[in-house]
């Protein structure tokens, strides 16, 4: 009974010393794949709830290098914009200094054509620019969708340009800036936005024919454009003005006074019936044309009086009974520049071609504020975008610190553990040799 006794003890004793060195030898393993993969969590087994945290932040960082280089495409393409609309400034402005020099005094009409053929040569590449595409043939002005050529024209009728697309600027996001300007805004013209109204001069009287006269007005001023009353009808242009005119009284003292009226394509316009301010034979004077738009705007230009005297001695007034100032919405810059050149190339003497480049300068500087400006809002884009881009490097470290105390392995604790499970092992190892060897027959002489 004893005998049985030892027997079973000596077998539980082995037994146990042999799940030891199982569990010691399994330990050791584990710290040895720790070791050499760096991780503490090998598997999600290890730690579920690690592995899971490990997981959520290698899923965010995947998403954020996915943004990121979206947001590499889209600032690809703003800064091919960005570029284009510098294009589109320095043709722009090489365009004016040519309407500057046209309006010389000294110049004569063969001058002036070739002026106007240079501007035209500077517009045509001017209009290869605005519908420039990007690498995927997209265009880079599209504002918010457009055709592949956005800006269209010259077209027959009013308006003679048009933006083929949804006007519009896209709006940026917390990880993604727009890929695409507003074309439309930087050169298209809205009467209620800008207010960018042209003069156009003429005369129905064959008595006073302005070839021998100098008759121009100044650039158009609107005061709160944005009361200008649309036209609601389907298709409808915006409303024109039309300012005749009349006679010409003598005063007394020998000065003159010159009869004007206002009218409007604006059923709800009431003609503007005027006397303008009186001058003097032989001295030049600013007549003031002032009237106000059915919405509430208010519109008014100068028209320059010139009193001169023909071969008989006759002083012939300017503005003279019949002439016409013609006051229409301007539809773009490239509206403008076309007038430019028709009216350049066509003048006659210095004095009508004044009043071309007059109209020109003042709605081409207003076309090129709106151009830098749509070109500024480029630059603050890219600028966003390197912020953009700076904050997802910041959350990727975040990120990636998150992944790595949750599954990365204390590599300093991780050595000094595998050679303290090393340790007890080989000693569990001699330990065991020992007591196996161990028998009763041992100790019997």
């Amino acid at each position: 009974m004893a005998d049985n006794f030892f027997r079973v003890g000596t077998a539980n004793m082995y037994d146990s010393a042999m799940q030891n060195l199982s569990a010691r030898q399994k330990s050791l393993v584990d710290l040895q794949e720790n070791l050499t993969s760096g991780k503490r969590v090998v598997r999600p087994s290890d730690d579920p709830v690690a592995a899971a945290q490990a997981e959520r932040a290698m899923t965010r960082i995947a998403r954020i290098q996915a943004e990121q280089r979206q947001l590499e495409i889209q600032k690809g393409n703003v800064t091919q914009a960005e570029s284009t609309l510098g294009d589109a400034v320095g043709l722009v402005q090489e365009i004016r200094q040519a309407v500057v020099a046209a309006g010389g005094g000294t110049l004569t009409p063969a001058d002036r054509r070739t002026y106007a053929m240079q501007i035209q040569s500077l517009q045509d590449q001017l209009k290869d620019v605005i519908n420039r595409k990007d690498v995927n043939g997209m265009p880079l002005l599209g504002s918010l969708g457009s055709a592949l050529a956005p800006f269209v024209g010259p077209l027959p009728g009013a308006p003679d340009y048009l933006f083929s697309g949804l006007p519009g600027q896209d709006a940026s996001q917390g990880t993604a800036v727009a890929s695409q300007m507003d074309g439309h805004a930087a050169l298209m013209f809205d009467p209620q936005r800008d207010g960018i109204y042209g003069a156009a001069v003429s005369n129905a009287n064959p008595l006073y024919p302005l070839n021998g006269r100098q008759f121009n007005t100044s650039a158009v001023s609107v005061d709160h454009p944005e009361k200008i009353a649309p036209n609601t009808a389907p298709g409808g242009q915006p409303y024109t003005y039309r300012v005749v005119f009349g006679a010409t009284t003598v005063n007394t003292d020998g000065s003159y006074s010159i009869a004007y009226q206002v009218t409007s394509t604006n059923p709800a316009f009431t003609a503007v019936n005027g006397t303008t301010a009186t001058l003097t034979p032989d001295r030049t004077a600013d007549i003031p044309i002032n009237f106000t738009d059915p919405g509430g705007a208010h519109l008014s230009f100068n028209v320059k009086a010139t009193p001169t005297r023909d071969s008989s001695g006759t002083v012939v007034l300017s503005p003279a009974p019949g002439d016409t100032v013609d006051i229409s919405a301007t539809a773009s810059l490239m509206s403008s520049i076309d007038d430019a050149i028709a009216g350049i190339g066509s003048a006659s003497n210095s004095s009508n071609a004044n009043q071309y480049v007059g109209q020109a300068l003042s709605q081409i500087d207003a076309g090129l504020q709106r151009l830098q400006n749509v070109r500024s809002y480029a630059g603050e884009l890219l600028n966003r975008a390197d912020r953009i881009s700076g904050d997802q490097d910041n959350r990727s470290l975040q990120l990636e610190a998150d992944r790595s105390r949750a599954e990365d392995l204390d590599m300093v604790k991780g050595i000094s553990d595998f050679q303290n499970a090393n340790v007890g092992y080989d000693a569990a190892l001699k330990s065991y040799a020992q007591v196996q060897r161990l028998s009763l027959f041992n100790y019997i002489n």
